[in-house]
C-alpha cells in the first residue's frame, strides 16, 4: 500500500499530470451541463417516441417533475463543483452515483455507444477519486473499520 501511495504521490508533482487533471475535471463538467440544463429548465432530454423503450423511460422520467429538476440541478452542482479546486473531491464524490447509475440505465436499456461515453466518464472520476488518493483513504476507512 504504501508504494501505492508515493506512486500517486511522485505523479502528483508532474505538470502533464495536473494538466490532465485540469482536463479530466473541465471534460466532466462539460459532460453534464447540457443535460443538465435541460431537466432543470424542466425541458425534455429526448425526441424519441415513447413506443421506444429509451423514449418511454425518458418520458417517464420527464413526468416526475421535480425529480427530473433535481436530476438537473445535481449535474450541474457537479459541473461547477468539480472546476473549483478547493470543492473537486466533493463534486467527484457527489458525480459518482450519479455517472454509476447512468451507466448501468444507458446499459440495461441497451443504448448504442453511450455506455462507452459513460464508462469513460466513470473511469475519469475515479481517477479524480485516486488523485485525492488521501481524502479517499480517510473516507473509505471510516466505512470500512476493521
Amino acid at each position: 500500500m504504501q508504494k501505492t501511495v508515493l506512486f500517486i504521490e511522485r505523479i502528483k508533482t508532474k505538470t502533464i499530470f495536473k494538466l490532465f487533471t485540469w482536463f479530466t475535471r473541465i471534460l466532466l463538467s462539460i459532460a453534464f451541463i447540457p443535460s443538465g440544463l435541460k431537466k432543470l429548465l424542466g425541458e425534455r432530454f429526448t425526441n424519441i417516441s415513447v413506443d421506444d423503450p429509451v423514449g418511454f423511460f425518458f418520458e417517464g422520467l420527464y413526468q416526475t417533475g421535480i425529480y427530473w429538476n433535481f436530476l438537473g440541478f445535481m449535474q450541474l452542482t457537479c459541473s461547477l463543483l468539480i472546476l473549483i479546486p478547493r470543492t473537486t473531491y466533493f463534486a467527484a464524490i457527489l458525480y459518482l452515483p450519479i455517472i454509476i447509475n447512468i451507466n448501468i440505465i444507458v446499459i440495461s436499456m441497451d443504448f448504442r455507444g453511450t455506455p462507452i461515453i459513460t464508462m469513460l466518464m466513470l473511469l475519469a472520476n475515479i481517477y479524480l477519486l485516486v488523485w485525492d488518493y488521501k481524502k479517499t483513504n480517510a473516507i473509505l476507512s471510516i466505512l470500512f473499520k476493521k
